[in-house]
């Protein structure tokens, strides 16, 4: 488990918690994944400053339905969806401006 969110251990556990949340945000990630490790000090202070925005992980290593679910080929992914739908998609190389921005973008035009 990574210092992050709440770490999901089913894949039934994240379907519900996005479908039970109006902003639900995952970030899926590998334990073996040294690029994983090195993103999420990076983008869970940007994620916090949205309390709007629950958040929970997942190593889809070990929960491998989930990349099926989720249509992950490539980790860490953080995905972000608003009353179910994805909105929000970052993969691999992620970058915490682009991050911040798309997240500012999408709460704003929520509160709208």
């Amino acid at each position: 488990m990574m210092d992050g969110f709440k770490e999901a251990q089913s894949l039934e556990e994240l379907q519900t918690f996005v479908k039970e949340k109006d902003l639900a945000l995952l970030y899926l990630y590998g334990n073996n994944c040294s690029v994983c490790h090195a993103v999420l000090p990076q983008i869970k202070p940007i994620i916090e400053s949205y309390p709007e925005i629950e958040s929970m992980q997942a190593d889809v290593q070990k929960l491998q339905s989930i990349a099926g679910e989720y249509t992950v080929f490539t980790i860490p992914v953080v995905l972000l969806f608003v009353n179910g739908q994805e909105v929000m998609r970052f993969a691999r190389f992620i970058e915490r401006n682009k991050v911040n921005e798309q997240l500012k973008k999408i709460t704003d035009a929520l509160k709208a």
